[in-house]
């Protein structure tokens, strides 16, 4: 049995869940683990290379971010561990299972980084909405824990999204599909 077959699957678990379905949670909340990880380092490094004259006002929007995302990913690791699974909290162990790209941009324009963080949000929504659905098959505990969290990561996105919308409602990062993409379409906001 590999190490990571051995982190999915739990001696024990919480009461009312199969052992094998506490292991497919585990699994899922493992990357729902790395996401929240990647991410507050993701806004560390935006809150510690914007520039620009919306400087201040980014700057200042994301530290709360950061902060809120930490305790998501201490709240996501301890409800692995009391499903009886292994909550990997190191760099080489977010890097080998994360599904995603590095952040692509450094020092940029604040409006730049939001539109790039548009991006970076919309990705982790849709893969949270994804994780209530697969949660909420097996355990309300860990759906309500996702749902509060996708709650709280709708409202970061939306505050990152009214740097980028229009007057008439029209969203500059609409079609974009990447972080560099979408950052062009910011800085030419700025």
């Amino acid at each position: 049995m590999t190490q990571e077959t051995k982190d999915l699957t739990p001696n024990y678990t919480v009461p009312g869940i199969e052992r094998e379905a506490a292991g497919r949670l585990i699994g899922m909340m493992r990357l729902r683990l790395h996401a929240l990880n990647d991410l507050h380092l993701t806004l560390k490094h935006v809150h510690w290379n914007v520039v620009g004259p919306h400087f201040i006002a980014v700057h200042e929007m994301i530290d709360p971010q950061v902060d809120a995302v930490r305790a998501m990913a201490d709240d996501v690791a301890e409800r692995i561990a009391a499903l009886g699974g292994v909550a990997p909290g190191t760099p080489g162990t977010l890097v080998a299972e994360r599904t995603w790209d590095d952040y692509s941009l450094g020092r940029a324009d604040a409006i730049a980084h939001l539109a790039a963080l548009d991006i970076v949000y919309k990705g982790l929504i849709e893969d949270v909405r994804i994780a209530v659905k697969e949660a909420g098959d097996i355990d309300p505990a860990t759906e309500d824990l996702l749902i509060g969290q996708l709650r709280d990561l709708e409202q970061f996105q939306w505050f990152v999204r009214a740097h980028l919308e229009s007057t008439r409602g029209t969203l500059a990062t609409s079609d974009s599909r990447t972080e560099t993409e979408a950052a062009a379409k910011g800085a030419a906001l700025s």
